[in-house]
């Protein structure tokens, strides 16, 4: 996505004819078209829906909903209900930038809406998914080339805008707290914490050949190479590439780190430990057992890999799969969140990997992002002056509230496995794996 530089809004609410820019924003501008008979049974939908979550959900001209709980505000109904109709939960997302509703706790109201996904559908409407649903379209696949351009779309924004709500680390992936309540003063620690960790499970010290999947702006490589690795790391984003070698040679450490623009299926050599974080869920369904296989292959006999992922229900990443998401439309073109069945079931099927533990996080996550998103929220100003606009920062701060109230409501987790290559490290699969990281972040 391009976003040229607009003035901001006035923070009082308007029309979304008035508040949105036609020009960028097409389809959050104006409601689309919806035929009255759509537009009624979408209307007794989402109003029998609403009626029996725990929200309470107030309606323009005084109607009410819900069992009571967090506020949502619904200011233009009619709209709310069409987008809704016509495009499901990308309406919805829609909706919220255009200003449509509004909630005070975001967060709340999400993580109750998170919460009972399962559900939110008469069965009978879920039945019917694949008539109704949007489908991802072809031009999204994860192909060596679609890849490329779906990255580019999120990390090639603006590593200024990055830079404005992450920590100093420029992590931007789970952080693993030593204790709670996390505060911005911990984040960097704790995204070490987290770094270090990894390392330590794919025991990277001097002389490690390290490969790293997924550069991100090059925090990880530095702590590796600090350790005395030497590390070829390798991403799909200029932006981050440009930004992780100036800090790389800042850290006086270039001539043990290479970063190389280049896809997973592209990296060549031996390797005695792969880190990968929060990267799968750029691959694709499709390419999983690749990216699997690229990680066996390019890992010497003996070697370790550790993995984040970003995992999801086994029932729900079957039901969705095949979606076309606001996410996908806004946010991650191309992504889908793996479960860990499917993580489990890929590795045993294409590869000689072994899986010696997995453990989960979530609440460390929520926290991370809560962070971030209280972090961008006061700093609208400069990702004013970056020229990114009101429609933007909204969509943004739904983004990352989305994503807080999926962890918050146990919707979504995230993992770290460790696999080792070599049959002597089989047994201790059932032993270890599975564990959950606790609020002491051991």
């Amino acid at each position: 996505m391009n976003f040229p530089v607009t003035r901001r809004h006035s923070v009082e609410r308007r029309s979304a004819a008035q508040a949105v820019d036609a020009t960028r924003w097409p389809h959050v501008a104006t409601p689309p078209h919806a035929s009255r008979a759509r537009a009624a049974v979408a209307e007794a939908v989402v109003r029998g829906a609403l009626a029996r979550l725990p929200l309470r959900v107030h309606l323009a001209g005084g109607s009410q909903l819900g069992l009571g709980g967090p506020l949502l505000n619904i200011h233009d109904p009619d709209a709310f209900y069409r987008r809704i109709g016509v495009s499901g939960l990308v309406g919805f997302g829609e909706s919220y930038m255009a200003r449509e509703w509004d909630a005070p706790d975001l967060v709340a109201a999400l993580t109750v809406l998170a919460g009972h996904a399962a559900d939110l559908i008469p069965g009978p409407l879920q039945r019917l998914r694949k008539v109704w649903a949007l489908r991802q379209p072809a031009s999204q696949r994860n192909t060596p080339a679609g890849a490329r351009d779906n990255i580019s779309r999120h990390y090639d924004l603006s590593n200024d805008l990055f830079a404005l709500f992450l920590d100093e680390s420029l992590s931007y992936s789970s952080a693993i707290f030593r204790g709670f309540p996390a505060t911005w003063q911990r984040l960097e620690t704790a995204q070490h914490n987290k770094i270090d960790r990894l390392l330590d499970l794919t025991e990277v010290g001097p002389g490690t050949r390290l490969l790293e999947i997924g550069t991100g702006w090059g925090e990880l490589a530095i702590r590796a190479a600090a350790r005395g690795a030497r590390v070829t790391t390798l991403t799909l984003s200029a932006e981050q590439r440009d930004l992780a070698r100036a800090r790389v040679e800042a850290a006086g450490i270039a001539d043990r780190v290479s970063i190389v623009l280049c896809d997973y299926r592209e990296a060549t050599g031996t390797f005695d430990a792969v880190v990968s974080v929060e990267m799968i869920e750029a691959v694709g369904e499709e390419f999983w057992p690749v990216y699997f296989q690229t990680l066996d292959a390019r890992l010497a006999p003996g070697g370790r890999v550790a993995l984040q992922a970003i995992t999801m229900p086994h029932d729900r990443m079957l039901a969705t799969r095949d979606t076309y998401t606001w996410i996908h439309k806004y946010i991650f073109p191309g992504g889908l969140l793996p479960s860990v069945e499917a993580i489990d079931s890929t590795v045993q099927d294409h590869t000689g990997l072994h899986t010696v533990r997995r453990d989960g996080f979530g609440i460390h996550y929520a926290e991370t992002l809560r962070l971030w998103r209280e972090r961008f929220t006061e700093r609208a100003d400069e990702v004013d002056a970056l020229g990114f606009d009101e429609t933007f920062r909204r969509m943004w701060t739904f983004y990352l509230a989305y994503s807080e109230a999926g962890f918050r409501s146990g919707y979504l987790d995230v993992q770290q496995y460790l696999f080792t290559k070599g049959a002597s490290s089989a047994g201790s699969t059932t032993r270890d794996a599975g564990r959950q990281l606790g609020g002491s972040g051991r």
